[in-house]
């Protein structure tokens, strides 16, 4: 039975891919501060669950032996939070990477996937934004991924196999929710106020319904270690326009729902191509945008969500801001 290490575990990607890799019949251990809660993942007979902290090597050293996949996600997610305490966002998204990686490598676990993201690119004007491209990050979030891309292909070796995901912003439901990504931003206020407030509108995003992005980490664990030593992968789905988004979630929530547009300073405009892991590995997409809207209805409308709109779990940078970590 392959055993799986995954850091962030708990957390919105995580919440997800934990249960269904357990489903799959693998072995999963996770670490996670668990600052979103405890509740998200529910006892299984191959999960063991650790609160701890990636930075505390001591704990790394105790629980990181006779694994076999190390998936790291733990970080401090997105430009805001990470802002909030630029010295804590690099603590855990850069600092604590290399004494991860080297005490994978030394205690013999075969395969390293590492979750960067695909704002590592900044702002292109080429349609066809693949990972050979210059990477021209903007935010220090972004930069410090780059920089762990770096480090982690370092400790390349026939035993050792690092790849690294580029993900699109991720969409949908998952046990530990968050309201503070795009496509879920606009899913919240266009089911409980009616309204979407859309600042600009041309600006690209792309996207990846979260069921896609849990089958991608699949594909990445039971590719052969030689398709996949050392190479970088975007994952995405949709690059669609911020209007696009918001009017797709209004075809799906109701006529009702009103657009609000606001014009904005902030012109950022991102898109990815996948066409890499599908040549590679055959990986492809399953799930549209609107059927996360819809998943994210559905939640709405079982009663899943404890006052979305202001409940600071749901939101990360709240929750950071409450908790103070240090």
């Amino acid at each position: 039975m392959t055993k799986i290490l995954i850091t962030g575990g708990a957390g919105y990607l995580g919440s997800a891919l934990t249960p269904y890799l357990l489903g799959k019949g693998y072995k999963i251990t996770v670490i996670d501060l668990m600052i979103y809660g405890e509740e998200v993942l529910k006892k299984h007979k191959n999960l063991k669950i650790i609160k701890g902290d990636i930075r505390d090597k001591n704990l790394l050293n105790k629980i990181v032996p006779n694994h076999d996949v190390i998936i790291h996600l733990a970080c401090i997610s997105n430009d805001p939070s990470f802002e909030l305490n630029p010295k804590l966002g690099k603590s855990i998204n850069l600092d604590a990477f290399e004494p991860l990686v080297k005490i994978a490598k030394n205690n013999a676990v075969q395969k390293f996937i590492y979750a960067s993201t695909s704002s590592v690119y900044g702002i292109k004007n080429e349609k066809d934004v693949h990972e050979e491209i210059v990477l021209e990050p903007i935010t220090d979030y972004s930069k410090y991924k780059v920089q762990c891309e770096i480090i982690l292909n370092k400790y390349i070796s026939e035993n050792f196999t690092p790849v690294t995901i580029r993900p699109a912003t991720i969409c949908g439901y998952a046990p530990r929710q968050r309201f503070d990504v795009i496509v879920n931003i606009f899913t919240n206020l266009a089911y409980n106020k009616r309204e979407i407030s859309i600042f600009g509108g041309n600006q690209l995003r792309p996207n990846i319904h979260i069921k896609d992005m849990v089958k991608a980490y699949e594909v990445l664990i039971e590719a052969p270690n030689s398709k996949i030593r050392g190479q970088i992968f975007n994952v995405g789905n949709e690059n669609k326009t911020i209007l696009e988004l918001a009017q797709t979630v209004k075809s799906v929530v109701g006529k009702d729902v009103v657009l609000k547009t606001i014009s904005t300073n902030d012109n950022r405009s991102y898109h990815i191509s996948s066409k890499k892991i599908k040549d590679v590995l055959g990986f492809d997409n399953n799930f549209t945008i609107s059927s996360a809207v819809r998943d994210l209805v559905d939640g709405f409308e079982s009663k899943l969500f404890i006052d979305p709109l202001h409940n600071e779990k749901y939101f990360n940078i709240k929750t950071m801001n409450r908790i103070k970590l240090v």
